[in-house]
């Protein structure tokens, strides 16, 4: 739910020295929380195509759609990013990013590095208790060795393939940044110690995780740390046939089993949080 004037259908929002550009569905229902959807290492605004729009048609929740700084049409970065850019994304800018759109309680959707964050907004950024639950799609919550070997092999792509002309049509001049923000800190050698699983205890809201059983970014590992670590009630999804985008390789098994379990927690308890133990 927004409190008061609701969000243009589409713009940019001012949030922590940077223009953010964002995309909003509105509700069909009032007295729903709002779905916050945070966009992978790579994504953006457009990359989430009309996923979000399906999920709020099902729902009938509102929807807000944005890209981070370096993004989509967003704020260009410095790059290298440093290493706690999910953690500072998760703790600073997206509790700002909530308040700047006038957003009470939300339900965060993310995929991949946006479902790192969303679990550090919920475990470390909260307070005040405003979101709802969390969709994990693909989320990581520890570095591995398989994720860094296919980021190199992104790499690559990148600088051989067609993967920098595929990219530009979503991200425009910020290609560059958008790309090698991301590839550049998980190839760090440092970034092998990165870890969120702290802030996984802090969770006492309802989370969903999918995850593909053929990502080939993440293994089970991270499923089993994030289903163990929270500290309220987790369902977990792995689908056949399914790489690292559930949204994407299995668009109807995604969005019915996100939208079954966000309705699930956001009907169920209007205007309330519901808590795990």
């Amino acid at each position: 739910m927004t409190r008061g004037r609701p969000l243009a259908p589409e713009g940019t929002l001012d949030v922590d020295g940077a223009r953010l550009e964002y995309r909003f569905v509105r509700a069909a229902r009032a007295g729903l929380p709002a779905l916050v959807f945070l966009h992978e290492g790579l994504g953006s605004v457009s990359l989430w195509r009309d996923f979000p729009d399906e999920v709020a048609r099902r729902t009938g929740c509102a929807a807000l759609i944005y890209s981070r700084a370096g993004y989509g049409r967003s704020s260009p970065v410095p790059v290298p990013r440093p290493l706690t850019y999910m953690h500072d994304e998760g703790l600073r800018v997206l509790p700002r990013l909530l308040d700047a759109a006038r957003l009470g309680d939300v339900a965060l959707v993310g995929h991949s590095d946006g479902a790192s964050i969303a679990l550090v907004h919920a475990g470390g950024a909260d307070p005040a208790g405003r979101v709802r639950c969390v969709v994990a799609l693909a989320p990581h919550v520890f570095c591995e060795e398989l994720s860094v070997a296919s980021i190199a092999k992104a790499r690559d792509a990148y600088q051989r393939g067609d993967l920098r002309s595929r990219l530009a049509r979503h991200h425009g001049e910020n290609v560059d940044v958008a790309f090698w923000g991301w590839n550049r800190a998980w190839l760090d050698p440092d970034f092998m110690r990165w870890n969120i699983e702290k802030y996984l205890p802090e969770i006492r809201v309802p989370v969903l995780v999918v995850q593909g059983k053929d990502d080939e970014y993440g293994t089970a590992a991270q499923v089993r740390a994030v289903a163990a670590g929270c500290g309220g009630p987790t369902r977990v999804l792995v689908l056949d046939s399914c790489g690292h985008s559930p949204h994407r390789d299995q668009r109807e098994a995604t969005a019915a089993a996100v939208s079954e379990f966000l309705a699930g927690v956001c009907h169920a308890n209007p205007g309330r949080r519901p808590r795990g133990p």
